[in-house]
């Protein structure tokens, strides 16, 4: 069988902080197993104002990525686009780590209102994809091809938001999940690919913590 033909998941989320990768490994997972790939790519116009800390700033960036999110999932659905496979480079719920990392308590209050109406209707991905990284490996890759408005992010707000990344997906079991130590991933890198697709095809409901080949401790192992 090939790769398209055994590989059965049809909506696949990848996540992980910005720099991870997530949107090089959708494409080359598609190129690999089939299927379309849908980029977070939304335009926020509050975005600069929130990096500078203008007062309001970070309430409007959140709802105006939390909105844009919402749409672009449900035109997936409108155009029933779900009957191919589906490889998305983000994951609905994670709006929430940011809106708790950068909203005051009575923002939180609207938000979860408007959150929990919306993704009633957002359907979950078969499998969820974890792309984690440390510290030092972020601040690196900022260094050498982050934005001017990602060179300011303070190294606390960075740790604070990997923190909160590894919370959020110790704690979750919405579908199954796939945690992947990204530090030295490569995904130019064809065995590194080829070994994330094997790992993809044995994924079962538990969820299972992969550092790839190459690195210490090659087997995959449960998350918990």
């Amino acid at each position: 069988m090939t790769d398209k033909e055994q590989v059965i998941f049809k909506h696949i989320a990848i996540e992980g902080v910005f720099k991870s990768g997530k949107h090089k490994l959708a494409d080359r997972l598609a190129e690999k197993i089939g299927g379309k790939v849908v980029l977070d790519s939304v335009e926020n116009p509050y975005l600069r104002d929130f990096y500078n800390e203008k007062e309001g700033a970070a309430f409007l960036t959140q709802l105006v990525f939390l909105v844009s999110r919402y749409h672009q999932q449900m035109r997936l659905m409108q155009r029933d686009l779900f009957e191919e496979r589906i490889i998305c480079d983000y994951l609905f719920e994670k709006d929430k780590i940011y809106a708790y990392q950068t909203l005051a308590d009575d923002e939180l209050i609207v938000y979860e209102r408007i959150y929990s109406i919306l993704s009633e209707r957002v359907a979950k991905p078969d499998l969820a994809i974890y792309l984690q990284l440390s510290l030092p490996t972020l601040q690196k890759r900022i260094a050498l091809k982050g934005s001017p408005l990602e060179k300011n992010i303070s190294d606390k707000y960075l740790g604070d938001i990997l923190e909160a990344y590894d919370y959020f997906f110790f704690n979750y079991q919405a579908t199954p999940l796939l945690v992947v130590k990204a530090d030295d991933l490569d995904f130019d890198r064809e065995e590194d690919i080829m070994d994330l697709i094997e790992k993809i095809k044995q994924m079962k409901k538990s969820p299972l913590y992969y550092v790839p080949l190459g690195k210490e401790n090659k087997s995959s192992k449960k998350l918990r």
